[in-house]
């Protein structure tokens, strides 16, 4: 089997990686030259655990290649397109000129016999719109949503938890083609669902909605918890037990960000008002807004505290919008570290992983290489990204390199009662201050 991979951003050099250590020929296109040099070497454009690996392991064995011309992946068995749908500039909508842009420069190359499975989130009635402009080449169109998560993607692909696809009513070769792409996978017992593309493509979206709104609802509770002198941590716990509820995702903090929940929760709401079900999902904006209010917090605590201490010195610790990732597309972590350093506050910011992502959005930001380096000097200690480094820190030790006593917790992940002891005083979002021992 001859398998395409349009696309090779984070989705898609992964699922290319993915596909060619199942042992199929694989060919991921992309029409960024420096990317694709870089993919040719074995090199990942991004950080992801696991997947250096399975590059190198696929580009060594010449089970996988890549290129910019999207001819070559003509004979194709399964092409797949996974390029990105970003927020539309100007708009809460996405963006589907990617999307668009790869189905039409596959037209000419495209066979009877070929399939297309689209991996992109995209609103619902895309996958049909396309369906159709196929149609005449002798392809079939599928649509096969991902479920990856940053820092776990390898895994998610290799060993999902469920696997969707979204086929046209009766199209049974598309199923077979699918079926003998994850062959492997599916014989471990894995879920399949068989739907139609509507279906499909809500799948995704009303996943991150969902996932969306859990973790906004635990911050409003934050947001209550500040005022009454709750533990909304505690609270999570609590409520967490309860079977129908369940503890993932209660972690309130500075709430979510990354290249899919926000938009694809805004992008979800703006479909729904086209199709004029507006008021259906009205909840997401609330969710949008909760979620953005975390942020305006964290950057006032910090702020209370340097006037408090008298300094403006500020060190960040964590900067990509989650662990085991360097991406920092809607990071809350940076984005509070940008406020500061626009309202005049001076920002050391240390993040094992995504200092370059982060210069290139916020190319004045000072980001030093070591946690030593980000607290020498500071009046203020603030946890953005809650990395298993930071959560190991040794805040006795710290304590001996830094005169700043007090640290701002957006994610309520650090070991209070032993930064306590340190001689920290300790503020987390939604929980009630822990004096310094």
């Amino acid at each position: 089997m001859k398998i395409a991979v349009i696309g090779c951003g984070y989705l898609g050099a992964v699922h290319a990686a993915a596909m060619a250590s199942l042992g199929y020929e694989t060919i991921g296109v992309d029409v960024d030259e420096a990317k694709i040099e870089r993919l040719r070497r074995g090199e990942p454009p991004f950080f992801e655990p696991g997947l250096p690996e399975l590059l190198r392991a696929g580009v060594d064995a010449g089970t996988l290649r890549f290129t910019t011309d999207v001819a070559e992946a003509a004979g194709s068995d399964v092409v797949f397109v996974a390029v990105g749908t970003p927020q539309r500039a100007g708009s809460d909508a996405a963006d589907l000129t990617y999307v668009d842009a790869a189905v039409e420069s596959l037209l000419p190359h495209l066979a009877a016999g070929t399939l297309v499975a689209g991996k992109s989130t995209v609103p619902v009635g895309t996958a049909q719109r396309l369906a159709d402009l196929i149609a005449p080449t002798g392809a079939t169109l599928a649509w096969n949503p991902e479920f990856l998560r940053e820092g776990f993607a390898v895994e998610d692909t290799l060993a999902p938890d469920r696997l969707v696809y979204g086929v046209a009513d009766g199209d049974d070769a598309a199923v077979a083609a699918l079926d003998a792409v994850y062959a492997r996978i599916l014989e471990r017992g894995t879920d399949r669902l068989v739907v139609n593309y509507a279906t499909a493509e809500l799948v995704k979206v009303s996943a991150n909605a969902f996932l969306a709104t859990k973790i906004s609802f635990i911050n409003a509770m934050a947001e209550l918890s500040e005022s009454v002198g709750a533990d909304v941590t505690q609270l999570a716990d609590a409520i967490g037990l309860d079977a129908r509820i369940g503890r993932r995702f209660l972690n309130a903090g500075l709430g979510f960000g990354g290249g899919c929940l926000p938009k694809d929760i805004r992008a979800f709401q703006a479909r729904a008002d086209e199709l004029g079900h507006g008021e259906t999902l009205g909840f997401l904006r609330e969710v949008d807004r909760i979620n953005l209010r975390r942020r305006d917090r964290m950057v006032a605590l910090i702020e209370r505290e340097l006037e408090r201490v008298g300094g403006d010195r500020v060190a960040m610790l964590g900067l990509a919008f989650k662990p085991n990732s360097d991406d920092v597309r809607d990071s809350p972590a940076l984005d509070v570290s940008r406020r500061l350093q626009e309202g005049g506050r001076v920002v050391r910011a240390y993040d094992p992983e995504a200092r370059e992502t982060a210069l290139r959005v916020v190319p004045g930001l000072e980001i030093v290489t070591s946690v030593a380096d980000a607290v020498c000097g500071a009046d203020v200690l603030a946890l953005g990204t809650e990395w298993q480094e930071f959560r190991d820190l040794d805040p006795a030790a710290l304590a001996g390199i830094t005169d700043a006593r007090v640290v701002v917790d957006g994610r309520n992940a650090l070991d209070a009662a032993a930064w306590s002891a340190a001689g920290f005083r300790v503020i987390g979002l939604g929980r009630p201050e822990v004096a310094a021992a």
